[in-house]
């Protein structure tokens, strides 16, 4: 998941030029089976196989820099990509944002647009009505522009809540994403699947590398059930499939707190339990944990909760 490319006033959002082509470079290689992220979800909704590496790349919000710079590279690199789109800027002409032009353009060369509401709304704690009027403002704004209205969501800012997540379901959908690191795969929640952020500090060659070779970390019986808490600290817990040997190298760590490692529970074999000493800060909160595989590769499963402010 991208936002900004060679905006490096935003660093926590940018990748630089040099980090960009040095990806489009690792991913058109041959190592990786670059998709549309429409037919990986396809393959996931009808239980079909993916080839190993196979990798969609996403952008969030539909920067100015979208077009400018990485449209560009990735059409000529032959690599397809998902842009999701907050309408309201772009209608309103805002000069860092891309035009209807320029998005009928990139779809018309291979990329695809996905559904991000109309203001880029904080979802968690709208109202019932704000909500169903973003979705519905955006999607009359796709069908009018682009002639049809998006299959596939991006929650801003990846927040989520299983409320919202019912009304996503709701309103027709086939998947939606967060902003949480980890390997989406067909056994996973369709629509709060994670992608990989990558930004200047998270955008090296080796991080790409690391993303993009991930294995599916497979877990039910995720709590707590809803991504906005109520407890704070959260009691993070799972269950591990089965498939997955050995878990005596798992490591979860918890941010905000720097990456801080956390406290791992075992409840008989296959029970993970989660736990961190201090209540988080409002906002987001993110939880990775990873477990070392087979030739160097990780097994990847993150999580993202939401703290309500006061």
């Amino acid at each position: 998941m991208y936002h900004r490319f060679g905006e490096q006033k935003y660093p926590s959002t940018n990748v630089r030029i040099e980090q960009l082509e040095a990806h489009i470079r690792e991913l058109a290689s041959g190592t990786y089976n670059v998709l549309p992220l429409e037919r990986i979800v396809d393959a996931f909704r009808a239980g079909h196989d993916l080839p190993a590496n196979t990798v969609a790349i996403t952008i969030d919000d539909a920067y100015r820099s979208t077009y400018t710079e990485a449209w560009p590279r990735f059409r000529d690199a032959g690599l397809p990509f998902t842009v999701f789109v907050a309408t309201d800027p772009v209608d309103d002409g805002l000069a860092n944002f891309l035009t209807w032009d320029q998005l009928r353009e990139i779809r018309d060369g291979g990329g695809s647009i996905g559904h991000h509401t109309a203001s880029h709304l904080h979802m968690v704690g709208a109202s019932d009505e704000r909500i169903w009027r973003e979705i519905r403002k955006a999607s009359e704004r796709y069908r009018q522009e682009l002639g049809e209205i998006p299959r596939l969501f991006a929650y801003p800012f990846g927040e989520a809540s299983r409320d919202v997540r019912d009304k996503i379901i709701k309103a027709g959908f086939v998947a939606a994403f967060g902003q949480h690191s980890g390997v989406a795969y067909e056994g996973a929640d369709r629509f709060y699947l994670p992608r990989f952020p990558l930004n200047e500090n998270f955008g090296s060659l080796e991080r790409l590398r690391l993303a993009a070779t991930a294995l599916p970390f497979p877990v039910t019986d995720v709590t707590p059930l809803d991504f906005s808490l109520i407890r704070n600290p959260p009691h993070f817990g799972f269950t591990v499939s089965p498939e997955i040997g050995s878990l005596e190298r798992l490591r979860c760590y918890a941010s905000p707190g720097d990456g801080d490692l956390a406290r791992i529970q075992r409840l008989g074999e296959r029970r993970i339990e989660v736990r961190v000493d201090r209540p988080f800060p409002a906002g987001r909160v993110r939880f990775n944990c990873t477990l070392p595989a087979r030739d160097g590769r990780w097994r990847w499963f993150g999580m993202q909760f939401y703290v309500p402010g006061s």
